[in-house]
């Protein structure tokens, strides 16, 4: 709390300094003493040279307890990695133990508010939302994803979401619903709260992590992409 005081003061003073002269400069040296601070509260790990100014994080995804035994048992990994301070957000979606039916509906993956998995995926609140806005403008809303021969490999940019700064998804979780996602359009208050996307199969709680990870998924899912 000191140290948000500190830098709320620090902050002021630098406003006060500039109203007469506001420059983008000045601006974002503020944004990134802010970041600085939450980066430091949330997860006190700078990055060094081995890392390239990267921020790399995995979420090891376990079926959920909750679910039937018929039902996918989806393992694997979401990673994600973003530059300090103002990179966009990327990840890598790494999951299999779904049905081998390439025909089948796609399946919503969203982040949700809790990290916390005591009662399987249903114990981790509902979506992510710190802007109360309608699904699917929700920073972790990545959509629908199309498993084949039973696998999951997607590599996405410029994602919404920010692993730094005080809306940070670093300690909640990533859910894969059993169902597609109505992105907000099927007319109801649940489409405008979770598009609509059935039960949670699985779920994991995003951690902080080296870039050994990213380094050896990354190849291979960029590859299968050309391919």
């Amino acid at each position: 709390l000191s140290l948000v005081a500190g830098l709320a003061l620090s902050a002021t003073g630098v406003m006060t300094d500039k109203e007469t002269d506001p420059s983008k400069e000045s601006f974002r040296d503020i944004e990134k003493k802010v970041n600085d601070l939450w980066q430091n509260l949330l997860h006190p790990v700078l990055p060094g040279n081995d890392t390239d100014g990267m921020i790399y994080a995995t979420c090891e995804m376990k079926p959920s307890s909750k679910i039937d035994a018929d039902k996918p048992q989806v393992t694997g990994q979401v990673l994600f990695r973003q530059c300090y301070s103002y990179g966009r957000l990327e990840a890598i979606f790494y999951l299999d133990g779904f049905p081998s039916d390439n025909n089948q509906s796609g399946r919503a993956i969203h982040i949700h508010e809790l990290g916390d998995l005591s009662n399987g995926c249903d114990s981790t609140g509902g979506h992510y939302n710190p802007f109360s806005v309608n699904h699917p403008r929700h920073p972790g809303d990545f959509g629908n994803f199309f498993p084949k021969e039973g696998k999951i490999r997607k590599y996405k940019t410029n994602l919404s979401a920010s692993m730094l700064g005080p809306y940070s998804i670093m300690g909640r979780s990533v859910v894969i619903h059993e169902q597609e996602d109505d992105m907000g359009k099927g007319n109801n208050k649940a489409s405008l709260e979770n598009g609509n996307a059935g039960k949670r199969l699985a779920c994991c709680v995003i951690g902080i992590c080296n870039k050994n990870l990213w380094e050896k998924k990354l190849p291979e899912v960029t590859e299968k992409k050309k391919r």
